[in-house]
């Protein structure tokens, strides 16, 4: 009986030893490479085929050599110190693909000696639908790298930023200076006076230009999500949240620059933060133990008085002081009125490519009253009421009395002589041509309009000049056409 059992036992460890013999050697025939190595992940034998396709005439050649250099990003270093196999992975090479599968090599106590790793790519049909996705998928992800380079790059530079009047040539000397250090700037002005364009430039001008440029603007972003958006967040951070977790914008312009629009609007809870990131350059994001290095230079950029905002303590003095480096201001329109003429026929030229037509032409009246204008929405003031004018006219040319009914906070039913009279005390209401409801409308459309003008067109501050909520604002300015 034993004796039986025994010659069983036998034949079982025959079979085994010829079982793994056979696997053994039919994928050396059917791979396209084999490569083995020791403890050290040197190369200890490799195939004639596999040694030609990187180089060596001679397999003999590569004994002893490291296992990456014979075979550019070889994995087999990471089996042999693991001692986890690596079973299906892609290993690129300068000519092609290999699906490669990698195992540890243990002694029979169970330690790692070495490793073998076996190319499979040319043999296995099977894997053929494999290879075509995955040609797609660099093709695709090839395309959306390069899609997303050119979203993150400067999209204007210092002659975008139209005028040659004393303010603005002002903006671009410093704004040429700050391109040259790395230091953080904040950018002040109204706003639409071209704070962003500027910090696009100073982006495009510096050592960073071929980095990326993130944009966030810090008011248009809930409380509760801004952390998340600049900092990222590791998977399962918080309900909802991505299972791969998320990358925050300062992850992403790290080595380039992070554009921090309306940075006044900031929560105090994220602004110590801020401050951290700026000092030490360094964050973990949200439900992470993982610190992520940035280098990526801040430009911040308000429309509204930080000093005011740390005075009531809305905003971190040590913040402050710490975006206060290099501080460039944005002049309103209404110190620009040499710059009108300039900026009003690149308006134009750009509104004509867009809409496909005839380029009209402003006359000097016109433009002369765009120069006494107040423009509280400064240049994005000026573009909506060139458009209006180009799309509504059917004349070539724009003179003063067609003008008139397009500039912003003057209502279309005001004549010219009117218009003149705008800063000046309204007349009186004529009740045979206007109803009650009209009337007060009229009077509420100026009435926001001079508090706009009274706080150079910052929303907040108007809003809080009158007594009501900024949102409330927004809402009457918007039904109003302001």
């Amino acid at each position: 009986m034993a004796t039986e059992v025994g010659t069983i036992l036998s034949d079982y460890s025959y079979v085994w030893r010829r079982a793994v013999r056979s696997l053994f050697d039919t994928l050396i025939n059917s791979s396209e490479g084999t490569l083995i190595v020791d403890r050290q992940a040197k190369v200890v034998w490799i195939s004639e085929k596999y040694a030609a396709h990187f180089g060596f005439a001679d397999p003999k050649i590569a004994i002893g050599l490291d296992c990456e250099t014979v075979v550019p990003n070889s994995l087999m270093r990471e089996v042999v110190k693991t001692g986890k196999p690596i079973l299906l992975d892609i290993l690129e090479t300068e000519r092609e693909p290999f699906i490669v599968t990698r195992l540890p090599l243990k002694d029979d106590n169970g330690a790692t000696i070495g490793a073998i790793g076996f190319a499979l790519f040319g043999q296995l049909k099977a894997l053929t639908p494999l290879f075509s996705q995955y040609s797609r998928l660099q093709a695709e992800l090839i395309a959306t790298r390069h899609a997303l380079a050119h979203t993150r790059r400067a999209r204007y530079s210092l002659s975008n930023f139209v005028g040659t009047s004393p303010a603005s040539m002002e903006v671009k000397r410093l704004a040429l200076r700050a391109a040259q250090v790395d230091f953080p700037v904040l950018l002040l002005g109204e706003t639409g006076t071209g704070k962003e364009l500027i910090a696009h430039a100073i982006h495009g001008e510096s050592a960073r230009a071929d980095k990326p440029f993130v944009a966030v603007n810090v008011a248009a972003i809930p409380d509760s999500l801004l952390e998340v958006e600049l900092f990222g967040a590791a998977a399962g951070a918080y309900t909802g949240a991505d299972r791969k977790g998320r990358v925050g914008k300062f992850e992403l312009a790290s080595d380039g620059t992070l554009f921090l629009d309306e940075i006044g609007d900031m929560p105090l809870s994220l602004q110590s933060k801020l401050l951290r990131v700026l000092q030490e350059k360094e964050f973990e994001p949200l439900g992470s133990n993982r610190v992520v290095a940035t280098n990526a230079r801040i430009i911040a950029a308000t429309s509204v008085a930080l000093p005011e905002l740390v005075a009531a303590r809305r905003f971190r003095a040590d913040l402050y002081y710490r975006l206060n480096v290099l501080v460039i201001r944005t002049p309103p329109l209404r110190k620009r009125a040499h710059d009108i003429a300039a900026l009003s026929d690149m308006i134009l030229d750009e509104l004509v490519a867009h809409h496909h037509i005839g380029r009209p032409e402003l006359s000097e009246d016109a433009l002369q009253l765009l120069r006494e204008h107040a423009w509280p929405g400064n240049v994005r003031e000026l573009r909506n009421t060139l458009e209006r004018a180009v799309i509504f006219s059917d004349h070539q040319c724009i003179d003063a009395n067609l003008l008139v009914a397009f500039v912003n906070d003057i209502d279309s039913t005001l004549s010219a002589p009117e218009f003149a009279r705008e800063h000046g005390e309204a007349r009186d209401a004529d009740i045979n041509e206007a109803s009650y409801e009209n009337a007060m409308r009229m009077f509420e459309k100026r009435f926001l309009g001079a508090a706009l003008r009274c706080e150079g067109g910052c929303v907040s501050k108007a809003a809080a000049r009158i007594g009501i909520g900024r949102a409330t604002f927004y809402k009457k300015m918007a039904a109003l056409g302001i």
